[in-house]
């Protein structure tokens, strides 16, 4: 029924919500912790063991915070332990990536003119993709390579830029960004419940059963926290990419994807040098801004389906149930004369270079394709067109509504 495309929106949208609370937690907490890190300051007046100090000042208070490289020399009353909120993020991230890529998989994450596949076969690529990132990640960190902290960051960024070029071989350029921001997720989630937390927890145990903590275990816990630290900006572009498919839909979408990643690491020098007292390295500003202006320009070569190729890309099951219903006529003819003029495969409003979000409405078989889109965004709601522009009237909202509640319940034309 139609009521389920309402409320599959609502909890795709509740658990999006979920998603960026604890992203914003997690980023949040990681972000102070380097920061904290960084700006430790080594006195002579420490306790044993002690590493380093640092006074804060938040809120009308004063803190003063004191780091062991391996542990106290007793163990506290409490302890906080910041996990949850990694893995939280996780699972609500793979939940949206269930809700959105695999529930409307022929829609979001199949391209049959990059890799005619099922659904069934995309989801199975997308799920073992995620986990072999892992292992080889897991394993690079475990070989000898992973002794040298910044040659090891060269293959990592090497694998990425592999994965970058891989993912569009294979999906959507939106599904390929996406997968990018979920892969690399999935390493620094991992790198937490798999690692980092663990490696804590073993220092913890020795201390209770009074033994000395082994100081290797800080040591890989550090080295993970490290990749995280440069990975998560690169993250969020590629979670918000979704948006701009100037940057998804182009030519060279991986070429981009790789020079996020080099952002990613200009913007974190800068503020991991200043947090450090090292200086303010301003160097890294002028050459995020040029590696964005490249990106900018990589940018106009453009990457769209045409009519013809949406046509032929439409799943041949859902064109026959929206394309043969009674009221599908009628609402072709909306569609054409009040969205199609900026989603087409040469949009005709002035200053669109391509559709947005890359979806285009000019032949049939699109507009099947996209008819709960559609209905969602123009007929149940006046998301679309922005500021109603194109003066879609009540009256022809009504009839998009009719036309995809209709076919969803079975009224087809004899």
């Amino acid at each position: 029924m139609y009521e389920y495309a309402i409320a599959w929106e609502w909890i795709a949208f509740a658990v999006r919500w979920l998603h960026v609370v604890t992203a914003i937690a997690w980023i949040g907490s990681s972000f102070y912790f380097i920061a904290l890190d960084l700006g430790l300051v080594q006195r002579p007046h420490l306790p044993l063991g002690a590493y380093g100090e640092e006074w804060q000042v938040h809120g009308g208070g004063f803190y003063h915070i004191q780091k062991y490289l391996v542990a106290p020399a007793t163990m506290p009353e409490h302890l906080t332990w910041f996990k949850w909120e990694s893995y939280v993020t996780w699972l609500s991230g793979f939940a949206m990536l269930c809700l959105v890529y695999y529930g409307g998989a022929e829609l979001f994450l199949i391209d049959r003119h990059v890799l005619d596949v099922s659904a069934p076969t995309a989801v199975a690529i997308s799920l073992a993709s995620l986990a072999l990132g892992w292992i080889l990640y897991d394993l690079l960190c475990k070989s000898p390579l992973g002794k040298n902290t910044w040659g090891l960051m060269i293959i990592l960024y090497a694998l990425l830029v592999a994965m970058a070029w891989g993912y569009t071989q294979v999906f959507t350029g939106r599904a390929a960004f996406l997968h990018l921001g979920a892969f690399t997720a999935t390493i620094m989630s991992a790198n937490v419940f798999f690692i980092i937390i663990p490696n804590q927890k073993i220092v913890v145990a020795d201390l209770i059963a009074g033994r000395t903590p082994d100081p290797k275990y800080g040591v890989i816990a550090k080295q993970r926290s490290l990749h995280n630290n440069y990975l998560t900006l690169p993250v969020i572009f590629f979670m918000l990419s979704n948006h701009y498919p100037l940057a998804f839909a182009t030519a060279f979408n991986w070429i981009i994807a790789a020079l996020v990643f080099l952002m990613g690491v200009t913007i974190r020098h800068w503020f991991n040098t200043t947090h450090a007292r090292k200086g303010r390295p301003t160097w890294t500003w002028l050459a995020t801004a040029l590696l964005f202006i490249v990106i900018m320009w990589l940018s106009t070569e453009p990457k769209v389906l045409t009519g013809e190729t949406a046509q032929a890309a439409a799943p041949a099951p859902v064109f026959e149930k929206f394309a043969s219903n009674a009221h599908f006529p009628a609402a072709r003819d909306v569609v054409a004369s009040r969205c199609s003029m900026c989603h087409a495969a040469e949009p005709v409003w002035e200053g669109l270079q391509a559709a947005p979000k890359g979806v285009i409405l000019d032949n049939d078989a699109a507009i099947a394709s996209l008819a709960r889109e559609i209905y969602l965004q123009a007929g149940r709601s006046h998301a679309m067109p922005p500021g109603n522009l194109t003066g879609v009237t009540p009256e022809e909202r009504q009839l998009l509504t009719a036309w995809y509640e209709n076919a969803v319940s079975g009224e087809q034309t004899r």
